[in-house]
């Protein structure tokens, strides 16, 4: 684990769109006030600045930042920009936390385990079977690399774009699991016969809407979990409640991830159950 440099203040930020509402501005200064330490983090989108991805990120670097997190649409072009030492990272092929050290920037994937444990909290040790995930894009990614971990049965991987879905589905192969990987560009028929439902595409987010799923074509499932998280109660998600699925929240993802993501930046330990009440409701 990597320490911060002394410093009066750690700065740190998250790049993407669409994140005027994100709560992790929220979660990372609570934990600083929580743990004694003067934190800033800021909103950084490259086209509000009028900038790239590839600027913002070096004004992030060149700026005193301690670290950034990404997001939509940034996760696999920052793998291009940072030293990734995990090789479960590097298979994935999308970083959502950097951090710059003196020897250059660091990329860790926190999706990933925060993934599986908002998966175990709500199902404990049961597998989640037969799964359709909607989205191959970044926290997809992360998403069906949890899911492989978690023993899933069969994973269909879902992309509009078939050359992604085609890429994930060869880097899950490459693990040498019993977990049976297809893909295809129709969710509403993946969907039949599955235990799970994933969204990880941006259909539902404030901003752009939509749901990624009919609802009809839910019936049957025994689960579903939404990677938005902003709104909470996303159409997913309800239409998810009304055929009866046990529903997991991208709350509860963006909750681990963040605890992860302040572990990799500061080394700083947090009680996990003040932290979760100190921004629970909190609408930023």
């Amino acid at each position: 684990m990597t320490t911060p440099p002394p410093a009066t203040t750690i700065k740190l930020g998250l790049i993407g769109d669409n994140i005027t509402r994100s709560k992790s501005p929220r979660l990372h200064r609570t934990a600083g006030q929580l743990t004694g330490l003067d934190v800033t983090y800021d909103r950084l989108i490259p086209k509000d600045m009028g900038l790239s991805f590839e600027d913002v990120f070096r004004q992030a670097q060149d700026g005193g930042f301690r670290g950034i997190n990404v997001t939509y649409p940034y996760k696999e072009l920052a793998t291009q920009k940072v030293t990734v030492t995990d090789p479960l990272v590097r298979a994935i092929g999308a970083v959502n936390t950097v951090v710059f050290d003196a020897d250059g920037p660091k990329g860790f994937n926190t999706d990933y385990t925060g993934f599986m444990k908002a998966y175990r909290d709500v199902r404990g040790a049961q597998s989640p079977g037969v799964v359709c995930l909607i989205g191959t894009g970044g926290v997809g990614k992360a998403v069906a690399f949890g899911l492989v971990a978690l023993k899933a049965q069969t994973i269909r991987c879902i992309d509009l774009d078939p050359a992604k879905a085609a890429a994930l589905a060869d880097a899950l192969r490459a693990l040498g699991s019993e977990t049976v990987i297809e893909i295809s560009t129709d969710a509403g028929e993946a969907a039949n016969g599955a235990d799970g439902l994933i969204n990880c595409t941006p259909l539902g987010m404030v901003g752009i809407g939509g749901t990624a799923l009919p609802a009809a074509a839910m019936q049957g499932a025994s689960w579903a979990f939404d990677a938005v998280y902003t709104p909470v109660d996303t159409q997913f998600l309800q239409d998810a409640v009304n055929a009866n699925l046990t529903v997991i929240s991208g709350y509860e993802l963006f909750f681990g991830q963040g605890l992860d993501a302040w572990d990799i930046f500061t080394g700083v330990d947090v009680n996990p159950s003040e932290l979760r009440a100190a921004i629970q409701g909190e609408d930023l």
